[in-house]
């Protein structure tokens, strides 16, 4: 079971998927991710009838064709052998869909949107959604704050349905005034994707969790969820940065206990999390975050408890909610893809439970 080693692995992480973001130059894609040798045929095959017999009986947990998974934990191997490898390897673990983390190929050369898309559909893959930064500082940067039409007209290129940041809405700072002011820019970014028929979604690391500066009392998520319109911002929880956030962040600064479990915050409005990042993590009270993070299957989170929850306690939910599969940094990223769809595919639970 590998551990990371980086001393800050949310910031690395943080730093790193900004580089992928948006319609990235190859060269800079090229900078960012190192070469990594491909898989080989053996090591690949069809993942569902090994799932099923690891499973046992009863049904499966996943839903049937809502397995994705998000493409930063594969950027080694986009930038190596392009999509189309990548695409053709992650049908045969039995993927349905795919989060992209940039449109570019880096070192394995251009690519047209059109072509993207068409890569995709013809490897039996649905585009779900993808990641571009809130803001810059540069006007001419791809971002929602900077260049909102673009970034909606390259995700109606590609036909997605949603479209989101992994950026917290930390533009003005970290108090509630601070956070209104972002939440009102999520509304106007939610207003403009719905008019093209998309979900504008904030994807969280475990900042978002915090207490306000200003107000030790209040929790910079609950103003989030309060000050955006649930019809215009959705979530894409990443379940195991919320955890973190569960470990550090169940008290004030003052001491005064303020648990949390993030899977209530979804069973309270499950309309707004379509989307979810499923990764995992052993459990580590001497770090930062109380958690390494792991491949998934091979930590500590119970995803056949949360995945029935969710999908049991929402409305239709085997059919609203998306599951994609991430690692930050994987020792072998298609091994990690492989055995994290094998995990999720043989997750069973009976009717009556």
């Amino acid at each position: 079971m590998r551990r990371m080693s980086q001393p800050d692995p949310e910031l690395t992480h943080r730093l790193t998927r900004r580089g992928m973001l948006g319609v990235a130059a190859g060269a800079t894609a090229a900078a960012l991710l190192g070469a990594a040798a491909p898989a080989t045929a053996a090591t690949s095959g069809a993942t569902t009838g090994s799932a099923t017999a690891a499973g046992g009986r009863g049904r499966p947990v996943l839903p049937p064709g809502r397995l994705g998974i998000q493409l930063y934990s594969l950027r080694d191997k986009v930038s190596t052998l392009g999509f189309a490898a990548v695409f053709a390897e992650l049908k045969k673990y039995g993927y349905d869909e795919v989060e992209y983390a940039g449109y570019t190929q880096g070192s394995a050369g251009a690519i047209t949107l059109a072509q993207l898309k068409q890569l995709t559909r013809d490897h039996g893959l649905n585009a779900i959604g993808s990641h571009v930064g809130y803001y810059s500082n540069d006007p001419n940067a791809y971002t929602f704050a900077t260049n909102l039409t673009k970034v909606l007209d390259d995700a109606e290129a590609l036909g997605l349905k949603h479209i989101g940041t992994a950026s917290g809405p930390f533009r003005y700072g970290d108090t509630v005034d601070a956070w209104k002011r972002a939440a009102e820019e999520f509304n106007t970014y939610g207003a403009a994707a719905r008019k093209r028929g998309m979900k504008f979604y904030q994807h969280n690391h475990s900042e978002e969790f915090m207490f306000a500066s200003d107000k030790p009392s209040v929790r910079l998520y609950d103003v989030l969820l309060a000050e955006t319109d649930p019809d215009l911002v959705f979530l894409e929880m990443d379940i195991f940065w919320a955890y973190a956030g569960q470990f550090r962040f169940s008290q004030q600064v003052d001491g005064t206990p303020r648990p949390f479990d993030p899977l209530r915050y979804v069973l309270k409005q499950p309309h707004r999390y379509p989307l979810f990042h499923v990764k995992d993590g052993t459990k580590d009270p001497t770090s930062t975050y109380g958690y390494r993070m792991t491949d998934v299957g091979d930590g500590d989170i119970d995803y056949k408890r949360f995945l029935s929850e969710v999908t049991r306690r929402s409305h239709n939910g085997r059919r609203y909610h998306h599951w994609q599969a991430e690692h930050d940094n994987p020792a072998e990223s298609f091994a990690f893809a492989r055995k994290s769809s094998e995990h999720l595919h043989s997750l069973r639970e009976r009717c009556g439970d």
